[in-house]
C-alpha cells in the first residue's frame, strides 16, 4: 500500500487577505479564483503577478479559506513556499502583502523582490 505524503502548505492566507480576495471574487461572477505567480522583472528581479482565472489548470495548487479561492501557479510554487498573503491599509493605501521566507530583499519602491526557490522540502510521513 502506498503511504500518504503530507505537502508543506505553499502559502496561507491571512483573514483580512481572505475576506478581500472574497469580496473581490463576489464582484466577479464565474471567476473561479485569483491566481498567483512570479515573473522576472523589475530592479530586484522577480515581480509578483495576480490575475483573475477563468478556469483552473490542471497543475494549479488550489487554496480554499473563507469562501476564497486563490490558484497558485505551478512554476511559481517553489519560491512562495511557506508564504503568507495579508492584506494590509493604512492612511494613503490598500494593498496585498506577501510574507515570503523565500525573499532575500526587495527594491527600494517595493515593487520588485529577489526571490530563491526553497531550500528543500521535506514530505512529512504519517506517524512522523
Amino acid at each position: 500500500m502506498p503511504s500518504l505524503r503530507m505537502m508543506p502548505k505553499v502559502m496561507t492566507l491571512t483573514d483580512a487577505a481572505s475576506a478581500r480576495v472574497s469580496a473581490l471574487m463576489a464582484q466577479k461572477p464565474g471567476v473561479k479564483g485569483l491566481k498567483i505567480g512570479v515573473k522576472k522583472g523589475g530592479c530586484a528581479g522577480m515581480e509578483y503577478t495576480m490575475t483573475w482565472a477563468d478556469e483552473i489548470g490542471k497543475f494549479d495548487e488550489v487554496i480554499e479559506d473563507n469562501g476564497a479561492v486563490v490558484l497558485i501557479d505551478a512554476p511559481a510554487m517553489m519560491y512562495l513556499l511557506g508564504t503568507e498573503m495579508d492584506y494590509k491599509t493604512d492612511k494613503l493605501s490598500s494593498q496585498f502583502v506577501f510574507n515570503n521566507p523565500n525573499q532575500k530583499s526587495a527594491c527600494g519602491c517595493g515593487e520588485s523582490v529577489n526571490l530563491q526557490p526553497a531550500a528543500s522540502v521535506h514530505v512529512v510521513q504519517p506517524g512522523e
